[in-house]
């Protein structure tokens, strides 16, 4: 008879703990699930989903506030996503969030993540659709991935070879590390260089604050107006000595002078024309 009783204790302590944690699953579930709280709905557009699946948590500024409720696949490049989400969470988001599909670390499951609009003011509606974000494909990545090590495959190489060409080349650069009398020449080049540039400094210096001729020349303005003065009256000076020239070629006493003058000069284009012809034939 105490046997008995002592099974049945037993019996029923264990059926009251498997009550409990049945009941604490439930709670839990459904919590998760949203089953037990007031909630509404959004929907987002994608063209993949990237493995995500129902019941897969949805995080709104790094906080789980829900999960997906359903995915339903519209045609082969667009699929539909339904989120099941905490109604107090809905005041804070805006008709211009934007859904992302990501990972839970590294390895772990997808989850769905709405980002807070920025520019709108107007506070969603249950079932509106919110915009998507495509997400990065593992395929795409590791294309990319290989297309890098390609690149990076390539530049190792021309280095290689461009390394190879600098140490037993003729280029200027290879002769520049390798050959001293080379670089000697280039330094003495340089340094004679640095000299007629600080020459020409020097020559500049004494331009802008010299005595000389050419020095007032460029700074002082009424060595200038003297000059100018001076090209003006040799010009006018020129001027009225070819009009006595020319005068003079009327005057009686002086005019045989100037027509033989005339015809010699004649006579010497005659005979300079007569050579050219010569010459061509």
């Amino acid at each position: 008879m105490n046997k008995d009783t002592g099974s049945n204790w037993k019996l029923g302590i264990f059926v009251i703990i498997g009550l409990i944690l049945f009941v604490f699953t439930i709670y839990i579930v459904g919590k998760q699930q949203n089953l037990f709280g007031s909630t509404f709905q959004l929907k987002s557009k994608f063209k993949t989903v990237s493995g995500l699946k129902v019941g897969n948590n949805v995080r709104f500024s790094g906080i789980n506030v829900g999960t997906i409720d359903e995915i339903e696949l519209i045609t082969d490049s667009s699929v539909v996503v339904v989120l099941k989400i905490e109604k107090g969470v809905q005041k804070f988001i805006k008709t211009d969030a934007i859904a992302s599909i990501g990972s839970d670390g590294l390895m772990g499951d997808k989850v769905l993540t709405v980002s807070p609009g920025n520019s709108s003011s107007k506070i969603i509606k249950d079932n509106d659709f919110i915009a998507s974000k495509s997400p990065v494909e593992m395929a795409d990545l590791m294309s990319s991935l290989k297309k890098s090590i390609d690149n990076a495959g390539i530049i190792t190489s021309q280095l290689a070879q461009f390394t190879y060409n600098m140490n037993n080349g003729n280029g200027t650069l290879s002769k520049l590390i390798t050959d001293k009398e080379f670089a000697n020449s280039l330094k003495n080049t340089l340094t004679n260089l640095e000299i007629s540039s600080n020459e020409f400094a020097h020559f500049t210096a004494k331009m802008n604050n010299g005595n000389g001729v050419l020095s007032k020349l460029v700074s002082d303005k009424k060595l200038g107006v003297k000059l100018d003065s001076t090209m003006t009256n040799l010009e006018s000076g020129t001027k009225r000595l070819n009009e006595t020239i020319e005068a003079a070629k009327h005057n009686f006493l002086l005019r045989g002078y100037f027509n033989n003058k005339k015809k010699e000069e004649a006579k010497k284009r005659e005979e300079l024309k007569d050579e050219n012809n010569l010459e061509n034939k």
